[in-house]
């Protein structure tokens, strides 16, 4: 039985940094398919400078991940922080990346199975440690979720809007999967 728990863990491991290398394919491809100009537009929003502009909510993303190996993970190498008011498409692209596969590496350390150094997920300073678990990888991939729809509310107010084609790319999860390589095997594709 304990045998079969551990087997488990590490399947669970598994499947949770595929699924957050699938998360942050998604952050990829709404900056490759974002118009430029909506990059770093001001929001018509009132009062002014309330609402973040698109660079500065993919800087946040980034910047939050590397809180969260800081905090979670301290013998992982954390990638350097974005200048929310002056990144690129590019280099947010570049760094969500690092982060990504960072957090994969934190990831498998906490989720794998076996006894790995993370113990407790820290979202924050101030935040009280969790126990790591499932509700680690249902944060981190709430948080990202969260400020994907500002990203395409924002565009589409800015008169940038997605296409249909790319919006429904987004919700392909079997074509996203694919495309990272991962299996599905559970035998449940309903």
């Amino acid at each position: 039985m304990a045998k079969r728990q551990e087997n488990a863990h590490a399947q669970f491991g598994h499947a949770a940094v595929q699924i957050f290398a699938v998360n942050d394919r998604l952050n990829q491809m709404l900056i490759e398919h974002l118009d430029p100009a909506a990059w770093k537009a001001k929001s018509p929003a009132k009062p002014p400078g309330k609402v973040r502009s698109v660079a500065a909510i993919f800087a946040h993303l980034h910047n939050v991940r590397c809180k969260w190996i800081r905090l979670t993970a301290p013998h992982l190498k954390v990638p350097p922080q974005l200048n929310r008011a002056h990144c690129t498409p590019r280099q947010a692209s570049a760094a969500l990346a690092q982060s990504a596969a960072r957090c994969g590496e934190m990831l498998a350390d906490a989720l794998g199975g076996s006894e790995g150094s993370v113990k407790h997920f820290l979202r924050d300073g101030w935040a009280r440690p969790w126990p790591v678990g499932p509700e680690m990888l249902c944060y981190m991939i709430s948080h990202e979720s969260h400020h994907r729809g500002q990203v395409c509310m924002l565009a589409h107010q800015l008169g940038f809007p997605l296409s249909n084609k790319v919006t429904s790319e987004m919700w392909n999860w079997e074509k996203l999967w694919k495309q990272r390589g991962a299996r599905r095997d559970s035998g449940n594709d309903s």
